[in-house]
């Protein structure tokens, strides 16, 4: 004869931990699919837009930094990384504001009120040639 001196507890908790476990993991690869598909019809979209050239003006530059936490195993040593985005917000003749991720050597080049052609292809930045004054 067996002896559970939590009776019931322990068959619940083998029936709802594993059913939590697999709800977990059908949320995070559900998540990366659904994000991957997004990407690819994205890169498609913008793949199949005309490459415009505009009249624009640098309006404002920013950056977003991300700090990775990590840990370098038994020794308890942590340090951190952190990587930098870059971004323009460009204003077109329209009045239209656009604004794009850049590379980090063109965002040092740009300097609020540039004047020149933004060159884009749907969402993706394509450059910025300032013109002379």
């Amino acid at each position: 004869m067996e002896f559970s001196p939590v009776g019931g507890f322990d068959d619940i908790m083998f029936t709802i931990v594993p059913i939590i476990i697999a709800i977990g993991f059908v949320l995070v690869f559900g998540t990366i699919i659904v994000r991957s598909i997004q990407g690819a019809k994205q890169w498609k979209r913008n793949n199949e837009s005309p490459v415009l050239t505009v009249d624009a003006t640098v309006v404002t530059k920013r950056t977003d930094v991300h700090h990775h936490p990590h840990n370098t195993g038994t020794d308890n040593m942590h340090h951190m990384s952190s990587s930098t985005t870059y971004y323009a917000t460009f204003e077109v003749n329209s009045g239209d504001r656009l604004e794009f991720q850049i590379r980090d050597t063109e965002y040092g080049m740009l300097v609020e009120n540039d004047r020149g052609k933004l060159a884009f292809q749907g969402t993706r930045y394509l450059g910025f040639e300032r013109t002379r004054r």
